[in-house]
């Protein structure tokens, strides 16, 4: 008796954590992007948003939910249901936030379930086209004959965008200034206008900007070259080794959320990132560098991220008040 209540027990436990997904989802979606439309998050964010439409046959309603660095969409997620019906964006600034800012609403890891890792994005140092620099010598030659009086734009404070610029800052021993701004779409904006001369760009969002003219690329922060743009030189090989800067890009949901939910839409969103289709379009025309990973893995890339930048921002003394 005692075995059979046991298995009985066993069985209930296993539907219970199964039945949710069978049926999921038969309703609409909310997929939370927590910066301004235009960027780069916002971007791979529709196209998975339309992907998971198309096979699925289910809306899923984009978000923008921006302000604080990513740190008000995120709080929204971390509060929302455990039910697999409100999924979001974490980025790099997921791991940062916490201590950038010395105290966020949220735990980077005891508060989220991670889903799956979408892409590695670089960033390229892309000046105005008015600024008398072709490549990153002359452009390092100008910041010194004009100290701090340059300023670089980023797309918030604690993304790639931001921290690129400070550890330029430190390699090449210039002294330029930080803006931060809400989203990338605000910033490429005013460095397309003329507004501000420089941003160290997430390939994602700044590509159409360099290919049509409005912005002019000198480098690029990966250790190896953009495919998306291969004549473009690395940091590295403009004269400072071993300079790599990336932004990474994931999916994730508020912790709780059924287990069964989490491998689904992991399997989901790695067959869209890895379709022939989906993922030339994501290397050639965005930039990104596509590396799927099981909801384990990405759990414990996220933990090593934010060990890391952990130890960045306060070795570094980054803080934002």
């Amino acid at each position: 008796m005692r075995v059979f209540l046991k298995l009985l027990l066993l069985g209930a436990v296993f539907f219970h954590n199964f039945a949710p997904a069978q049926d999921y989802p038969n309703k609409p979606i909310r997929m939370i992007v927590p910066w301004p439309p235009g960027g780069a998050t916002d971007i791979l964010g529709r196209l998975v948003a339309q992907e998971m439409f198309k096979n699925w046959g289910q809306s899923v309603i984009v978000e923008n939910r921006g302000g604080a660095s990513g740190i008000i969409g995120t709080d929204l997620l971390a509060k929302s249901p455990p039910d697999g019906y409100t999924i979001g964006w974490i980025i790099s600034t997921h791991v940062v936030n916490p201590s950038l800012y010395g105290k966020v609403p949220w735990d980077p890891i005891r508060d989220f379930t991670p889903v799956a890792l979408v892409a590695f994005v670089t960033d390229f140092v892309s000046v105005h086209p008015t600024v008398p620099a072709n490549n990153l010598k002359e452009l390092v030659a100008l910041m010194n004959a004009k100290p701090g009086q340059i300023a670089f734009g980023s797309s918030g404070a604690g993304t790639s965008t931001h921290l690129a610029g400070e550890l330029f800052k430190q390699v090449a021993g210039v002294n330029i200034n930080h803006i931060p701004y809400k989203g990338g779409g605000p910033v490429l904006n005013d460095l397309a206008g003329g507004h501000i001369p420089l941003m160290f760009g997430n390939a994602t969002s700044i590509l159409p900007f360099i290919r049509s003219g409005k912005v002019r690329a000198l480098a690029v922060t990966s250790l190896k070259r953009n495919p998306a743009l291969p004549d473009v030189p690395t940091v590295a090989e403009s004269g400072y080794p071993g300079f790599e800067v990336n932004e990474w890009y994931g999916i994730a949901v508020p912790a709780g959320t059924p287990q069964p939910i989490v491998d689904k839409l992991n399997a989901e969103i790695t067959r869209i990132i890895t379709s022939p289709e989906i993922k030339d379009r994501l290397i050639s025309q965005m930039g990104a560098d596509v590396v799927p990973m099981r909801p384990d893995e990405f759990a414990r890339f996220v933990k090593d991220e934010w060990a890391k930048w952990t130890k960045v921002v306060t070795e570094g003394k980054l803080k934002i008040d």
